[in-house]
């Protein structure tokens, strides 16, 4: 009997889970005083805030792991490391990540240990110092719940061939497993890397001894890991970042062939693989894979020639067009070019026995080059899109003649998967996405759309005779949306595999939640890229097998999972409000608004332009980095660059066609803090408009840190002196709906994602603007304040504007109180949905505090004794309330 799969699971505030199939997890190392001059130069002067905006940097592009170092003669390490992972557990979007506790010094690496949020990584041990301190410290590594990196090293010294790399590793790992009891997916080696083409006859084997190693390791220690510093390698070539990049690609691309697990890398020193010049690739293999024995001399000769930028030789543009008739459609395909492909085709069906053929031949011949390289990572989202496109252009030509020659039996396709946003629920690109991939892989898609109510979805899964059904949701209220489709499907006996994904979805929700209630599988996918591989094991003759793995994968993570919660510590609400944030109101004075009361606001959108972040415009394109970095970046660069200009092109249109228009509302208010939690509204004469209700923090806090909720940003009502806070609904939504149909129905959803994806832009960027103009002119609290647009964007204004359904307010039903106070459906179209997702789906609510101190933060956990509370406190039954509060309910 094989033995039971097991992953290595990381976490932040979000699980990291590395499986067999998952792709290179990259480690950043900028938050390493031995490795940024700069890291070591903040941390030395306390410049705490600047030190996160670097690993804030580095999760914004695209690190899965941030790496800690404190190692300097001239810190205290353990004080260092303790602030600053205590900082990083109050900022969710960096802390959502897992840490690797870097230290060669143990006392820093338990510092850090006492403190980490999650589990983390300790980077590193060894037998070094004997057997008798490694296993001291794997004891305590494996007590505090953290994976382990174990460097190839022992008392007699590093690894730095292939047989020592095994002895050290099948060494550390027998005591790690036999003696202390350690996970054996929670062990990481680090084989060392070092340089090639150094000109020393014994470093010539130093790559391939590694590959050797890592495939040794991969086959012979179950479950253990590989990971490594890359750039190593690369070290004789310093000067020259062609070569170099080259270098670190190739070794790379054969590390990860051999079993390599993850690695610290960096993006900008990386060429794509494919698109290396075959003559500098040649050279570099050679020297990497030890195939010559002139492999340094020849490579050292040709790296003269290309110490600037190499380009490949400029060949004819159409060249491509004498090739065999499937060269010409793959090419197509993965260039995404629908110029010729109705020309080709018909070459292709009049050669052909059936139609049929030239779709399960020749286009799926082609689709499947796109998606091995989307897989591999060579070509990414926006290319995967562009060569849908070309694909449906090719089958509606093709379709005709189909109908006209079809026979019983005729192949359709790898199966039929049900896709559908759940009810209450406006937002649909990342399930476009997912359809797109999946239809490029020979899947029919029956796209049901958005707010699909659950007894329509069971209808079309049994008419449409699907084989997958795949649910996705943005909001929180989402959630329980897919449990209850889960019971329903379960009760009506339906056996059909469920596929989860959205912004709001994890992996814990789905094994905690959903599959317990449904006995077929569920399983949670994380992007578009895992979602072809996803439903090609759920339709697999081994499906039986692997819907075996996933239950009994989910079962382990939910009990371990809800132990965990179990054993957290939380303080009683009342406690809680004993330990609420203190601010000194002394120092404080409230700026009265230039306006008091509601204001509804247009604006042409080319006022907006400036106000766009474009970074998360290419997140949701699957391009990880920030803008404008990322249109130089070594891997994803290029195909950034072309999706920024086809993004450009688009807002000219909108511009000069006016395809959206920008309209809002706010309102400021006098107010105060009552009750401890709640917020009460005022009009100018002193008549309550309204209460909002917010929720506080309950986890168990270290020593003077407080429990923080959103009224305590704002002045009490017994202080006599009045403070004020203000509300806000902006869109850019109407029209973008019918204008994407219009691309729909002409095959190109490449544009019609361009359209949402644009259309959201906008309305955070007319939220930006709107808060702008709020702090300067309408409320004025900062009136001379004057911030670039990267300023704006790091948010480095006075105030906040936190939202219902975002962290520090998870509770979705303050929206109503927003709409009531602001009479936003009457005055700006803007409506809710019953699970109060905002239609058009391209809008943006919330709130302002004009507090200086007020900071964004995140609400955690709460305990059942703040929801019945505040149920009491809302005027409604403790279930409903449990029902919206339900994904921040500590079990």
């Amino acid at each position: 009997m094989a033995e039971k799969r097991r992953d290595l699971v990381l976490a932040g505030l979000e699980p990291l889970i590395i499986m067999p199939e998952s792709v290179f997890v990259n480690i950043g190392e900028r938050t390493n005083v031995t490795g940024s001059r700069k890291f070591l130069r903040l941390i030395k002067e306390e410049k705490y805030d600047e030190a996160l905006d670097i690993a804030r940097q580095q999760v914004e592009g695209g690190a899965q792991i941030i790496d800690i170092n404190m190692d300097e003669g001239m810190l205290d390490g353990v004080q260092a490391m303790t602030k600053f992972l205590n900082l990083i557990a109050s900022e969710p979007d960096i802390s959502r990540v897992p840490i690797m506790i870097d230290s060669s010094k143990w006392e820093i690496i338990e510092a850090g240990l006492k403190v980490v949020q999650g589990k983390s990584v300790v980077n590193s041990i060894s037998l070094k110092e004997g057997e008798e301190a490694f296993i001291h410290h794997a004891k305590l590594i494996k007590r505090y719940g953290a994976a382990a990196i174990i460097m190839a090293f022992d008392e007699v010294g590093q690894a730095d061939n292939f047989e020592r790399r095994v002895e050290i590793c099948q060494r550390s790992y027998d005591i790690l497993v036999n003696k202390v009891g350690f996970p054996p997916q929670d062990i990481i080696f680090d084989l060392n890397i070092f340089p090639v083409a150094t000109g020393m006859e014994e470093h010539r084997l130093n790559a391939l001894d590694f590959f050797r190693g890592t495939k040794w390791v991969r086959e012979n220690l179950p479950h253990a890991h590989i990971s490594g510093g890359v750039s190593n390698v690369s070290f004789s070539f310093r000067g020259n970042d062609t070569v170099r990049e080259a270098m670190h690609s190739v070794f790379l691309y054969h590390a990860i062939q051999n079993g390599m697990t993850m690695g610290i890398v960096n993006p900008e020193m990386l060429s794509i693989y494919d698109d290396i010049p075959k003559d500098l690739l040649e050279h570099v293999e050679d020297v990497i894979l030890n195939r010559r024995d002139d492999a340094t001399e020849r490579l050292l000769d040709f790296a003269e020639n290309v110490k600037g930028e190499v380009k490949s030789d400029e060949k004819a543009i159409q060249e491509w067009r004498l090739g065999t008739v499937q060269e010409r459609i793959t090419h197509s395909l993965v260039k995404g070019v629908d110029a010729f492909i109705e020309i080709d085709v018909e070459e292709a069906r009049l050669a052909a026995t059936k139609p049929i053929e030239v779709i399960e031949i020749n286009l799926m011949t082609g689709m499947n080059v796109v998606g091995d390289l989307f897989g591999s990572g060579k070509m990414f989202l926006p290319q995967v899109v562009k060569s849908a496109r070309v694909m449906k252009k090719a089958v509606a030509y093709l379709l005709p003649y189909i109908e006209a020659s079809k026979q019983a039996g005729d192949k359709q396709g790898n199966g039929k998967i049900l896709m559908a946003t759940v009810k209450g629920d406006v937002h649909d690109i990342g399930k476009n996405i997912v359809s797109v991939v999946l239809a490029c892989n020979n899947y029919e898609i029956v796209d049901l759309g958005v707010m699909v109510p659950p007894e329509k979805i069971i209808a079309a899964a049994i008419e449409h005779n699907v084989d997958i059904i795949g649910l996705s949701g943005l909001i929180t209220p989402s959630l329980d949306e897919m449990v209850y489709l889960a019971k329903e499907l379960d009760k009506q006996g339906i056996k059909i595999p469920i596929m989860i994904g959205g912004a709001t979805t994890s992996r814990a929700h789905t094994a905690v939640k959903i599959a317990p209630q449904y006995r077929e599988t569920v399983i949670h996918v994380n992007d578009a890229s895992r979602a072809v591989t996803v439903a090609g094991n759920l339709l697999d003759h081994n499906r039986k097998i692997y819907a075996s793995d996933i239950r009994a994968e989910y079962d382990a993570f939910r009990e371990t999972f809800l132990n965990r919660s179990r054993d957290k510590n939380f303080l009683t609400i009342e406690q809680a409000r004993k330990n609420k944030l203190q601010l000194d109101w002394d120092e404080y004075t409230p700026v009265k608004p230039k306006v008091i009361g509601k204001q509804i606001i247009e604006v042409e959108l080319d006022v907006l332009v400036p106000y766009i972040d474009w970074t998360p415009f290419f997140r949701t394109w699957e391009l990880f980095g920030k803008y404008p970095a990322i249109l130089t970046d070594e891997v994803v660069g290029t195909e950034a660059t072309s999706l920024f200009a086809d993004a450009q092109a688009m807002l000219k249109v909108i511009l000069a066609e006016k395809k959206l228009s920008a309209k809002g509302i706010y309102g400021i208010f006098p107010a105060n803090q009552i009750d401890d939690d709640d917020i009460e509204l005022r009009d100018e004469n002193g008549k309550v408009l309204e209460k909002f209700l917010t929720l506080r923090q309950q986890s168990q806090k270290t020593k003077g840190a407080p429990n923080i909720a959103l009224s305590d940003f704002i002045l009490p009502k017994d202080s006599g002196i009045t403070d004020y806070i203000g509300a806000f609904c902006v869109t850019t939504g109407f029209g973008v709906d019918e204008w994407a149909a219009e691309f729909e129905k002409d095959l190109d959803d490449y544009n019609s994602i361009m359209v949402k994806a644009l259309a959201d832009r906008f309305a955070e960027a007319f939220a930006e603007y709107l808060h702008e103009k709020v702090r300067q002119d309408f409320w004025g609290y900062d009136a001379e304040e004057s911030l670039s647009t990267e300023d704006l964007i790091e948010e480095n204004y006075k105030g906040i504007r936190p939202a219902p359904g975002y962290p520090a307010c998870p509770d979705h039903l303050e929206k109503p109180t927003i709409w009531k106070l602001l009479n936003v459906a009457e005055e700006i179209g803007v409506t809710l949905t019953e699970s109060m997702a905002m239609w058009p789906a391209s809008s943006v609510s919330g709130y302002y505090f004009g507090n200086p101190k007020s900071k964004y933060f995140g609400l955690g956990k709460i305990k059942e004794d703040q929801v019945v509370d505040y149920a009491k406190r809302r005027n409604v039954p403790t279930d409903y309330a449990m029902k919206w509060l339900n994904p921040n309910i500590a079990d």
